[in-house]
Formats: structure tokens, sequence, C-alpha cells
């Protein structure tokens, strides 16, 4: 398998102040092209720190950081920001939608940054809509939308330039059972076609979807493991609906 993200001993300082905090402390870590990890961990444990980190949100004090063959531990913010919106589709929580912006504008919205015409924009949005199966609402502004459905306009707006990655920060936490479902299930689609996921959860049902668990504790790898397990959303919803 060819290696995607590889992190070498790496740790992140902050300075608070007069207290030093050490976020994270000598991370190596290898993930491979398609695979779909979850990273867990309890409240202070480093895991949003790591997501920061190889979002390329972050650098890191120490140690090195390889993401698809580029070494991306020491570059500018500008370069990294060129990094994200080549290599990397975010899927927040909060949805992190333009509440006056319809889904095909969100969904397109990385696209300006890349340089695609008008044209090429809305072409390359609705066909990214089609595939998350919200193309009928194109047009609805984020307020006229569901929670599910919202989310499933932000994961169109994370695939629309074809990421390497697909990071999902509790992608599930503002939604109800049933819609939690329905969005594993797409996720479980993704991964399906090839597409690499990173998610970060605190919640074990929501990890158990993902093929690998990397669990985090006072900024230390705690254990990394394969799920012998994973959960199929598909299963789920049927058990509910019985």
């Amino acid at each position: 398998m060819t290696k995607i993200i590889e992190t070498s001993e790496i740790s992140k300082i902050y300075q608070m102040g007069t207290q030093t905090v050490e976020a994270l402390k000598s991370i190596s870590i290898q993930i491979d092209r398609g695979e779909y990890v979850a990273f867990m961990g309890p409240s202070g444990s480093g895991k949003s720190t790591l997501m920061n980190i190889i979002g390329c949100l972050d650098t890191p004090t120490d140690g090195t950081y390889i993401l698809n063959n580029n070494d991306v531990s020491d570059l500018t913010e500008n370069e990294l920001a060129v990094i994200r919106n080549q290599e990397i589709g975010f899927v927040f929580q909060t949805f992190n939608l333009l509440p006056r912006a319809s889904a095909l504008e969100n969904v397109a919205l990385p696209l300006i940054y890349a340089g695609y015409s008008k044209s090429d924009r809305e072409e390359i949005a609705l066909a990214t809509l089609d595939n998350v199966g919200l193309s009928d609402r194109s047009d609805h502004k984020p307020n006229e939308l569901s929670g599910g459905q919202r989310q499933r306009v932000a994961i169109a707006r994370a695939l629309v330039n074809n990421p390497s990655i697909i990071l999902a920060d509790e992608p599930t936490g503002n939604l109800d059972t049933k819609t939690s479902y329905d969005i594993m299930e797409l996720f479980q689609k993704l991964h399906d076609t090839g597409n690499t996921i990173i998610m970060v959860t605190h919640e074990d049902d929501i990890a158990h979807y993902a093929h690998r668990i990397i669990r985090l504790r006072d900024g230390l790898v705690e254990t990394d493991e394969i799920n012998k397990n994973v959960t199929r959303a598909d299963e789920q919803k049927a058990a509910i609906s019985e």
C-alpha cells in the first residue's frame, strides 16, 4: 500500500502564559491510501491537535510530517493553505456552511480558489451534490435544509476538489441517531470507492465504523488497532426500522 500520511516523532508544545503545555509527545503513525481511520481519546488527549497538524491547520513543534510525499512540517501559513485546498477535504461537526449561499454555491467554494471557471464550478459542484444524494436541493440555503442534509452538503464540499484525504471532525456530533447512521453510511460508501477517511470522534459507536482505531491519551498513542468488528450503517438503519 502507498503511504499517504507519515508522522515521525512529532510533538506540539503551546506556551500559555507561564505554563508550557505539551499537547503531543513524539507521535509516529503511518496511514495508507484508502484506509478508514478513527482518532479517539478523552478531552485533552491530543486528538484535536493531531487532527489540526494532519489537516495542515497547524505545524508540529518538533518532528516531521510527510503528506502525500511532501514534507509539510515547516510550511508557512500561505503554503499550508495551498496544501489544504489541494489535498484535504474537511467535514466539521457544525457544518461550517455559508448561511446566505445555496448548497451549490457552498460546494463550489473550494473550486474558486482552485481557479475553475464559473460554468465548470457549477457543473462539478452539481455532480458532487448528486454523489451525496442532494442534487435536488442544490438551490436551497442551509436554513432550508435538515441537519443531515447540511452535513451532506459539507461532505460534498469536502469531496469537490477530489482531495487525498477526507478529514471528519465529530461529523455526527450535532445529529440524531438515525441521521448519524445515514451520514456514516455515506462515509462507508465513500470509503468503498477508494477515499481515505480520517475521523475524529469521542464516541465509541461512531469510531467502530472505521477499520482502524488510534486511541490517544496525554499526548501519546495509547493503542493503534485494526477494528475486526466494523459497524455497518446500513445494518444499523435496518435494525432501527424493524
